[in-house]
């Protein structure tokens, strides 16, 4: 029997989610939306309870020739003949289950983590249940929210698996929804295969009509997410002397569209922020409330989530905000400031990571090395450090970081390393003045965002050009002769970025032979 596992509905009969309805008919119309399989899942009620239920629901399940899958209780999937039964790592293990039910059954496993896949695979599981994916209040004793990293994680360990005795489907679980469909599809995706299906809840249990709730999230699955640009060959195919060429138009560009710059940033550059907005043509707009999101994401522009003071109250304002321009396709740049320097910090990168998609993410080696999952990633307060790593080790967590992501990451430094998880450039521009005052690496963030709002093609490209001019003009600066140190030299690199966007609508590109860009095959 072959089964389409694109759309799973779990079902919860607690008053929280079903209120008074009648489940049954909640299902039914679920399943006239779309619903492809549906699993009866409940915790609390007796067995004769469950087999009556599970006996109803079968009839309608049967009626539009959907599997019905019981959660937990092989005795209940016996005793109402369902298709099947799905099984957590704490339940009836696969053998025994495999054993009482028979080689027909459909028979699912909960997995998390590569090891639990992969024995669920060789123990002979019709499909596995990976997440959770997000923090749910139908899942309480989570053990471990994977996320879409972690769900991309198991999908390249199944791709890669040489002893697959079948070909195992694959459903995302937990906390799924309209919201974020999407981009579970998106970003879960491997190099070789992508996940068969998402399995929901209170999206469409709780939903007042259960029939439109599964066809808007089945039309959401067939389509790409706003924020998703796939690239062509031709643009995959420039070399680095194209990309430098094209850097150019992309700074007179800034400068005619004027696109808006959304910083939701820490309080202390928001001064600065602005100012090298404006002199780099773009528009800034310093506004910390997540109420203000969805109307500036409709002005074209871009958000920055700088997360330099960050609180639990500010964590859950950037999510929202992320959302908003998510679902308009209006690009976001995450800069993790100080990412390593708490535990509190370290927690807010995983929350917002799992928030939203972020076009770009911009850091230090050890901000980074937290986006990826290195644990000891310590800093000290929001400084970069010392690094022990080669130029080498760092291009490829760049890359690996970026292909994981689906987006474009940065990695800031002495030598900057860039990458869309395909293509990887080291960047030798800049000045050492540019670390020895604040706000430098915020700044670049905010320029960044800007050139990726008016460049959405190829986000590789928009990011390098905003790193190009920042830097050259920070190196432009340098050498003036009334620039004697730090304090002398914010004002004349702000100058010295007007400047180049003052050269730059004139068609003049001679300062962008200072450019020192190398493409490397980080692997």
């Amino acid at each position: 029997m072959l089964i389409d596992y694109s759309l799973y509905l779990v079902t919860d009969s607690t008053d929280a989610i079903l209120g008074h309805r009648d489940l049954v008919k909640v299902v039914e119309e679920a399943l006239e939306g779309g619903v492809t399989v549906v699993q009866y899942r409940d915790k609390t009620s007796d067995t004769a309870d469950l087999i009556r239920a599970a006996k109803l629901l079968h009839v309608v399940t049967q009626k539009h020739s959907v599997p019905l899958l019981i959660n937990d209780r092989v005795d209940v999937a016996l005793a109402v003949e369902a298709e099947g039964v799905h099984i957590g790592q704490d339940d009836m293990d696969l053998a025994t289950a495999r054993k009482l039910l028979g080689p027909k059954a459909i028979i699912g496993v909960t997995c998390s983590s590569v090891s639990e896949a992969h024995a669920a695979t060789l123990g002979g599981a019709n499909y596995l249940g990976i997440g959770t994916m997000f923090a749910t209040p139908t899942k309480q004793n989570t053990k471990s929210i994977i996320g879409t990293a972690g769900t991309r994680v198991i999908l390249e360990h199944l791709a890669a698996m040489s002893e697959l005795p079948h070909r195992v489907a694959t459903v995302a679980i937990g906390g799924i929804n309209a919201s974020n469909v999407q981009r579970v599809m998106y970003q879960s995706k491997s190099t070789f295969r992508g996940i068969d299906g998402v399995a929901v809840v209170s999206a469409i249990i709780a939903a007042q009509n259960s029939k439109d709730a599964a066809a808007s999230l089945l039309d959401l699955m067939k389509s790409p997410p706003p924020f998703a640009g796939p690239l062509t060959g031709k643009v995959k195919g420039r070399t680095t002397e194209e990309l430098v060429r094209k850097v150019q138009d992309i700074v007179k560009e800034v400068g005619i569209v004027v696109p808006v710059c959304h910083n939701m940033t820490n309080t202390v550059v928001q001064n600065f922020a602005a100012n090298v907005a404006v002199a780099i043509g773009a528009s800034p707009c310093m506004a910390n409330d997540a109420g203000e999101a969805e109307d500036l994401a409709q002005l074209g522009g871009s958000l920055v989530i700088n997360m330099g003071t960050p609180t639990p109250d500010g964590i859950s304002n950037y999510i929202r905000a992320v959302q908003a321009y998510n679902s308009c396709g209006g690009p976001v740049l995450l800069d993790p400031v100080g990412a390593g320097g708490s535990s509190l910090r370290r927690e807010a990168v995983k929350k917002l990571m799992a928030g939203g998609y972020f076009d770009i993410i911009k850091g230090n080696e050890f901000e980074i090395g937290v986006v990826w999952g290195f644990s000891k990633s310590q800093q000290r307060g929001v400084d970069s450090g010392k690094s022990d790593t080669s130029l080498a080790e760092k291009a490829l967590l760049v890359k690996k970081l970026a292909a994981r992501e689906r987006n474009v990451v940065i990695m800031t430094g002495p030598v900057d390393v860039i990458s869309d998880g395909d293509r990887t450039f080291l960047i030798r521009n800049g000045s050492k003045l540019l670390g020895q005052i604040t706000g430098s690496g915020c700044t670049l963030g905010t320029t960044v965002a800007a050139f990726v709002a008016v460049e959405k093609e190829d986000k590789l490209l928009a990011a390098l050009a905003g790193i190009l001019m920042f830097e050259i003009a920070a190196e432009s600066a340098a050498t003036r002769p009334e620039v004697k140190g730090p304090g002398t030299f914010v004002p004349a690199f702000i100058d010295a970025l007007n400047t180049i966007a003052s050269q730059a609508e004139a068609n003049d590109s001679e300062w962008l032979t200072s450019a020192k860009v190398e493409a490397v095959d980080a692997a």
